[in-house]
């Protein structure tokens, strides 16, 4: 029997599911764009942007995707012929490289595989033999929503240091504010990018870059700096059409206002990460008792290098492709493809998913979306192990 009637659940790392509250917020006529309410709701935004970064310095607000913020970093930070440095952990890290490559930076890339974080040593290591400094900028990805690793941000402010380098350090949220412990300012982080359809509950469409003083002074006239993508208007703009390079993003603003508000004055940013944490920790406790009866396994062995936002797992023989598909049209739960874990069109590619759990997730949102991926496993007949969802529930409890 089909059981997919109702409400579904999108269980994708982005966009995330989305509060009623916020698309409340947005549903409402066009407003006056040249002055009144919406001037110092964007100002209220702005600061609370800074602050759920926990950053003290500068931020710009873009009418993009997570692939125009990364455009919109290297606009601001690069001329041609200027060299970075890719820490890359999965698909996304890669992308931030080759996307940088496209536009004329010389991008050299350490490329740690699908499975494991960056090394720092190998950082430190790479910044001392470029004795002529010519890395100007590294580029790390926080956590990579194709594999779900979590990188050591310090760690590798640590590593620059050590090298006496003085590279900035640049970093892509995408996947992790709003739901991974992130701070700008105390990490010594140059500039940050993120978007507004994960942990921030907003529909897809507006992202920005955080910059901190010393990024601004270190790259005052980049050639690949445009127009459109040059933050310096956005950050600190004369006229109000400034913060957007043009027309206001209206709705979008409205939703976002509702969305920090929630994180930051309700919720409170502790506790957060607290609840990504715990809900993270509960899929990671089904995946480990699954894996005991079958060929399904956590894509990163690690725990302390994994991402709350997002796990991605492998469930062999194409197992996770069927159990999505299972999922989707019969109960009304959408899961994640496994991203760049295979090469498309090799019967490997159907071995991999991934589970969200990022944004506006709760505890039966999470376990309930673990309940149907059991149900499917057995409607399927894929070989799992007991206590998955005994063992997801003792977390949520606190035993």
């Amino acid at each position: 029997m089909n059981l997919s009637q109702g409400r579904p659940y999108l269980a994708i790392p982005g966009p995330s599911a989305m509060p009623d509250r916020v698309l409340a917020a947005m549903h409402r006529p066009a407003p006056n764009i040249y002055e009144g309410d919406l001037v110092t709701l964007t100002e209220r935004v702005a600061a609370d942007l800074k602050r759920v970064a926990l950053s003290t310095q500068h931020v710009a607000i873009y009418i993009a995707n997570g692939h125009g913020l990364w455009e919109a970093a290297i606009a601001n930070l690069f001329s041609r012929g200027d060299r970075a440095l890719s820490l890359a952990t999965g698909r996304f890290g890669v992308n931030w490289a080759l996307h940088a490559g496209d536009m004329g930076v010389e991008a050299e890339m350490i490329d740690f595989g699908l499975k494991s974080p960056v090394d720092p040593a190998r950082v430190e290591a790479a910044l001392r033999a470029d004795t002529e400094r010519r890395i100007k900028v590294v580029l790390l990805t926080h956590v990579d929503t194709a594999t779900g690793v979590k990188n050591d941000v310090p760690a590798v402010r640590a590593a620059i240091d050590a090298a006496g380098h003085p590279a900035l350090l640049a970093v892509d949220c995408i996947a992790s504010l709003g739901c991974d412990e992130f701070r700008f300012d105390d990490w010594g982080v140059d500039i940050m990018v993120a978007a507004s359809q994960k942990g921030l509950m907003v529909p897809p469409g507006v992202g920005f870059v955080w910059f901190s003083e010393k990024a601004r002074r270190a790259t005052p006239a980049p050639d690949l700096r445009t127009p459109y993508w040059d933050w310096t208007p956005r950050a600190f703009p004369e006229a109000f059409y400034q913060y957007f390079g043009g027309t206001a993003p209206t709705h979008h603003l409205f939703g976002l206002a509702e969305s920090l508000k929630m994180i930051l004055d309700e919720e409170g940013l502790d506790h957060v990460w607290a609840r990504h944490e715990t809900l993270a920790r509960a899929v990671w406790a089904a995946f480990d008792a699954w894996g005991a009866g079958g060929d399904i396994t956590l894509n990163i062995a690690d725990a302390a290098a994994r991402g709350h936002s997002v796990t991605a797992a492998r469930i062999g023989a194409g197992g996770a492709r069927r159990l999505r598909k299972w999922c989707e049209t019969e109960a009304g739960v959408t899961l994640g493809i496994g991203l760049g874990m295979a090469e498309p069109g090799t019967p490997q590619e159907g071995d991999f998913l991934r589970v969200a759990h990022m944004g506006h997730v709760n505890a039966h949102m999470t376990l309930g979306a673990l309940a149907v991926m059991e149900t499917g496993m057995r409607a399927l007949a894929i070989p799992h192990g007991d206590g998955a969802l005994n063992a997801a529930t003792a977390v949520c409890a606190g035993r």
